[in-house]
């Protein structure tokens, strides 16, 4: 929990636009980099996470440290960002400066971070994430709840406003498909913010919006993760096809589950996913 002392630090260090004129640390699209510099929105978003006493934060991509500011005056324990790029890297010191320990500062991509891996105690992951890589990772610590239940806590993540619609479509939606399949097996999903592309630094060409993904606990009988992914992708690659051409394999199943044959993948609940995968 920091001081009263330590929220001032972190209120007085200098404007977040002067840290990015002085570091030159231009949004580079190759990155998926959009910045967010409100702190009344950094500190909301992070208002939609449960209490993080004694908590460990996972930030991915915090670029110049807006989001990153808010998350250092919550009561979390301790606030991981990890971060690909140096300038930003840089253009965070002055930051660990002012939060000292509770900040850990890690230059590596994450896609290859083992997140379990770091700080102690429960861990959240509050992000920013970087447009183009906001799917894999979120697939990738999907697949972490499922082989170690309990690994994160929450999960408060930022994408481009059609990729949340796909993750918490119902069925029967014309954006639901794989990724709202696995994010629903395993989470509660919620969308919890709207943010219009003037909010950001570029202003991206589209909305963006905020999910919160509270974990489910799983059933001991609960299939294997890679066993529903594959299900879902051949079920959803070619949707407008009937389950009996793109789910073949697993016919045999369809009339003691009670599915129609000439269903679509659109059609069928998650449950049903996760039930043709138990077969497997």
């Amino acid at each position: 929990m920091p001081s009263d002392q330590d929220i001032k630090a972190i209120e007085n260090l200098p404007p977040l636009r002067e840290v990015i004129s002085a570091h030159g640390l231009r949004a580079e699209k190759s990155l998926g980099q959009n910045f967010l510099l409100d702190v009344n929105l950094t500190d909301k978003i992070v208002r939609q996470a449960s209490p993080l006493n004694g908590k460990t934060v996972i930030e991915i991509g915090p670029g110049p440290g807006g989001l990153t500011r808010s998350l250092l005056k919550s009561a979390a324990e301790k606030v991981v960002a990890i971060e690909y790029d140096s300038r930003a890297v840089e253009a965070l010191q002055g930051l660990k400066d002012a939060a000292g320990d509770r900040l850990q500062i890690l230059q590596h991509d994450a896609l290859d971070a083992d997140l379990q891996s770091l700080g102690t105690g429960p861990k959240v992951i509050i992000a920013n994430l970087p447009y183009n890589i906001a799917t894999t990772l979120l697939l990738g610590w999907l697949k972490d709840l499922r082989e170690s239940p309990g690994a994160y806590d929450e999960m408060i993540l930022m994408f481009q406003k059609e990729v949340a619609m796909r993750i918490c479509a119902p069925s029967g939606n014309k954006v639901y498909g794989r990724l709202s399949v696995i994010s629903q097996w395993l989470c509660e999903t919620k969308p919890v913010m709207e943010l219009p592309p003037a909010a950001f630094t570029p202003p991206p060409k589209v909305k963006s919006s905020v999910v919160k993904f509270t974990p489910k606990t799983v059933g001991e009988d609960a299939p294997n993760f890679d066993v529903v992914e594959q299900i879902t992708q051949q079920a959803f690659g070619q949707r407008r096809k009937m389950i009996r051409s793109t789910l073949k394999s697993h016919e045999a199943q369809f009339e003691d589950l009670g599915l129609d044959p000439k269903s679509r993948a659109e059609n069928l609940d998650v449950e049903d996913f996760v039930a043709l995968a138990r077969f497997s």
